[in-house]
């Protein structure tokens, strides 16, 4: 599959259709197969849990600060939420980028 640049598409005649107008969103399978592909979508998945601890640790201290039952268990429920995507995190880093960290360091 061809790519065509904005170029390319502007000297075409226009196409009819649904297919033309989703031409310009054509998916590059072979990007995401290779080496910086594989590279991208670890690093937006470790990125992802990331995130996540942020926005959990941040909600369940906000929680905690009304003192009720349930924000005390909403806490609580953070803070497993947020161990568990630390060990996600955790897991992505050694099995997917450090290995590959080392084997850019060797060559």
């Amino acid at each position: 599959m061809k790519m065509l640049s904005v170029r390319d598409r502007r000297d075409r005649p226009p196409e009819e259709g649904v297919v033309a107008e989703l031409q310009g969103f054509a998916v590059d399978k072979a990007f995401f197969t290779s080496h910086k592909g594989i590279l991208l979508e670890t690093e937006l998945d470790f990125l992802r849990c990331v995130s996540a601890i942020i926005i959990f640790l941040v909600v369940s201290f906000a929680a905690v600060t009304s003192r009720d039952g349930a924000a005390i268990a909403a806490f609580v429920f953070g803070i497993i939420l947020v161990s568990v995507f630390a060990y996600d995190a955790f897991k992505i880093y050694w099995t997917e980028m450090a290995p590959r960290a080392i084997q850019g360091d060797q060559q």
